[in-house]
């Protein structure tokens, strides 16, 4: 039995100038499933990730076609405000970038300027810490910097603020990155807490990652969809030779 489609595209083709990064891309994402995006550096895992909130829109030589659809929806459509697209779609990206604001302060923006009612804000914020796995470690010093968090607890500071808008769908461009391995073990502990609630994409370079927190894989090679399928699947027996010889390390 199929999941519901979440979040789909349909011949994506992206140029910046007169490059053709994406070509022709068709995928979906499930509802409530992680979806890895791998391939080597510069096969456009980041580029797709980023149609799907229109990060692009501030890059004035990007040319995108195709279609993009959050349900039925037309995420690219003229009438719908870029705004609207990333409350519904929120993005965590490889360096964790939190406000200079105060810890409270990071996830009450947020819910500020999106008129969250003022009486609901503290069950919000306390909530969406506890979701993100780091509420027992800041709940007595909200009103502390969030810079002065270290790095994964800011990269969870930074999934938390994301959750507290209730997003359908949460992108991650390779969230562990910059982060040692305990912090990357919480991170992907949350990764598969949160698919309960939320659809994810995770852009990653660590293909034992995938396999730890993906249902499906989707493997890229110089801007093209090579294979698509479920994770074990795609690992263990990989259809396509390009797949093969990327899991296998043969290139990177």
């Amino acid at each position: 039995m199929t999941n519901r489609i979440k979040l789909s595209g349909q011949h994506i083709n992206l140029w910046f100038g007169d490059k053709h990064i994406l070509k022709d891309c068709n995928i979906d994402f499930e509802e409530n499933k992680v979806t890895a995006l791998i391939g080597p550096s510069g096969c456009g895992k980041s580029t797709l990730l980023r149609c799907f909130n229109r990060m692009h829109d501030l890059n004035g030589e990007a040319r995108i076609e195709g279609g993009f659809m959050l349900d039925e929806a037309d995420i690219y459509d003229p009438k719908t405000s870029v705004t609207e697209v990333r409350k519904k779609i929120g993005m965590v990206f490889q360096k964790a970038n939190p406000f200079p604001k105060s810890i409270y302060e990071n996830i009450n923006y947020g819910l500020k300027i999106n008129n969250y009612p003022t009486r609901q804000r503290s069950q919000i914020i306390e909530k969406s810490l506890k979701e993100s796995y780091i509420w027992d470690e800041v709940k007595d010093d909200l009103g502390k910097p969030a810079t002065r968090l270290s790095g994964g607890q800011q990269q969870r500071l930074c999934i938390a603020r994301t959750v507290a808008l209730r997003p359908d769908v949460i992108l991650m461009d390779e969230p562990c990155s910059a982060l040692d391995p305990i912090s990357t073990k919480k991170v992907e502990e949350l990764i598969l807490k949160l698919k309960k609630d939320y659809t994810i994409v995770i852009v990653t370079h660590n293909m034992q990652q995938a396999q730890r927190v993906a249902d499906r894989t989707c493997f890229m090679y110089l801007g093209e969809i090579i294979e698509h399928r479920d994770t074990q699947d795609l690992f263990k027996n990989p259809q396509h030779e390009l797949t093969r010889e990327y899991v296998g390390g043969a290139f990177g």
